[in-house]
């Protein structure tokens, strides 16, 4: 266990680990942890600021953590920007564990408490609401469920196809690799961007919009185990070559035993660090094609289609916190799998683990 000591003592790999697991957490937990549902508007309350949270009234008398209900006033035409209205007569408590919107915690398990939320009718939107009056940390939180699911269905999908197709090749060589290598070389070329466009335009117009990705995703991650199967070759036939491959054939395994149980497993160290590598990509994919109308679309959210208010440009220039909470996200999702991976990479490293 070499490599796991090296890893616990990779401050950056250990970093990007306890940022993903947190992540992967809070959109597991996402309905306990988000104050409301993602999908119910605040009446009068499109666009509004960050909630600020007052602990006196304004006599001067302190009643504890409290927000008071807020709505938005006219727009002034000459800066865009509109006056807040704040009813100082009903302030809100903030209470933890408090009752609100049901959610699903799990497969047949339905809830209502949330982590925190007020009582009254003060709002607590700790970032802001959306165009639609929609809390945008709770559209955040629900919206991680998909942006962070999307890699891990990809490389479900792209890495045992890579690994199982590389590895044939590579073991029986002759025409069978011949023709498999042909296949890997037409995928390459294939440009991604443009069969996304094209994938996107032919599919059935009456699928919802997590349906329409998930197929996007499975159909391009059956096009993009090609760049693994070519490396999962150039081991697979220098592997095959090792006593312990020529010891399983002579007491009888078939050639699919010795692929799968013998020669495969001696890949797992490549495979582990360019799947933690791959991962991103998807995520970024995702970010893309809802920001340009062909992923996730409203009322359902993404990391990906949050950051599409960034077309807007009144709100990139008054009401930021909704673009740079997404993008934030994204680059701190990418930014640790990576760093993650470069741990694993060098914890890894058979030249290392030798010493």
């Amino acid at each position: 266990m070499n490599w796991w000591h090296k890893l616990k003592h990779n401050p950056l790999a250990k970093f990007g680990a306890v940022l993903l697991g947190f992540f992967y957490l809070s959109a597991l937990l996402a309905g306990f942890l988000a104050p409301y549902s993602p999908y119910n508007s605040q009446t009068n309350g499109s666009l509004l600021p960050p909630t600020t949270i007052y602990w006196q009234t304004p006599a001067g008398q302190w009643i504890g953590p409290h927000v008071y209900p807020t709505t938005q006033g006219p727009t002034d035409l000459e800066t865009g920007e509109r006056e807040l209205s704040l009813d100082l007569q009903h302030p809100s408590p903030l209470r933890l564990f408090v009752k609100g919107d049901s959610y699903t915690f799990l497969p047949g398990i339905k809830s209502d408490r949330h982590l925190f939320g007020t009582i009254g009718p003060g709002r607590i939107n700790l970032l802001g609401t959306d165009e639609q009056g929609r809390d945008q940390l709770s559209r955040l939180l629900f919206g991680g469920q998909i942006s962070l699911s999307i890699g891990l269905v990809g490389i479900a999908i792209s890495f045992p196809l890579g690994m199982l197709i590389g590895g044939i090749a590579g073991y029986f060589g002759g025409w069978v690799d011949a023709f498999l290598m042909r296949v890997v070389e037409v995928l390459m070329s294939v440009p991604t961007i443009y069969l996304l466009v094209a994938l996107a335009a032919i599919l059935p117009p009456g699928l919802t919009s997590s349906q329409r990705f998930l197929l996007i995703v499975v159909i391009t991650s059956f096009v993009s185990w090609s760049g693994l199967a070519r490396v999962i070759r150039g081991q697979v036939l220098s592997l095959k070559e090792q006593e312990f491959v020529k010891a399983a054939r002579v007491i009888g395994a078939n050639s699919f035993t010795i692929i799968v149980r013998h020669i495969l497993p001696q890949t797992s160290t490549y495979v582990i660090i360019a799947a933690t590598l791959s991962i991103p990509s998807f995520i970024v994919a995702e970010s893309v094609l809802s920001l340009i109308g062909l992923g996730i679309q409203q009322p359902d959210p993404s990391w990906g289609n949050l950051l599409s208010l960034a077309t807007n440009a009144s709100i990139l220039v008054l009401q930021p916190w909704l673009i740079w909470s997404p993008a934030s996200l994204i680059v701190l999702t990418v930014l640790a799998f990576n760093l993650l991976g470069d741990g694993l990479r060098d914890a890894l490293d058979p030249r290392d683990l030798k010493r």
